[in-house]
């Protein structure tokens, strides 16, 4: 039977300008790579004991080996950009429920003593500023501000 596209009505979902709460578990590494940054501004990683490469953020198992990981490894503050993109469509941001302040610029950072790429917000939104390859370094809140979560880190600037 086809569908009758004339008669669908299209529904349109809103918070109400409400934030949207909801939890869920990070885990017993996810709970310390949070602790980590949270207590001493520093990155962990794990190490996979079969390929040896290093995952950020820390994570049970390695996904290429199937291995369990179980070796955490204290990994740099910086890193080097392999991806960016400068966001200028708004929306409403799910960690904060208000609407994201734009332009901002989202880039995919392989930590300096990792394998994989961590992705978070750079300072620069400036197309003529930032390259791939540049190096970053991440910028913490302050400690009174720390609350445990990913926006514990504020953003990574470009090191120049």
């Amino acid at each position: 039977m086809a569908a009758d596209t004339d008669k669908t009505e299209l529904l349109t979902v809103s918070s109400g300008g409400q934030a949207m709460p909801y939890e869920w578990s990070i885990g017993l590494y996810g709970s310390r790579f949070f602790q980590e940054i949270k207590e001493h501004k520093r990155f962990l990683g794990i190490r996979c004991p079969k390929c040896g490469l290093v995952r950020v953020p820390p994570r049970r198992i390695c996904g290429p080996c199937f291995q369990k990981l179980e070796e955490l490894v204290p990994l740099s503050d910086t890193g080097t950009i392999t991806a960016f993109s400068i966001v200028s469509y708004p929306f409403i941001d799910p960690d904060t429920g208000v609407q994201r302040p734009i332009p901002y610029t989202y880039g995919y950072i392989r930590m300096d003593g990792a394998d994989n790429i961590f992705s978070h917000l750079i300072n620069e939104t400036d197309v003529e500023k930032i390259k791939v390859g540049m190096k970053v370094r991440a910028v913490f809140k302050a400690p009174e501000e720390m609350c445990g979560n990913i926006q514990d880190i504020r953003y990574f600037e470009i090191i120049r």
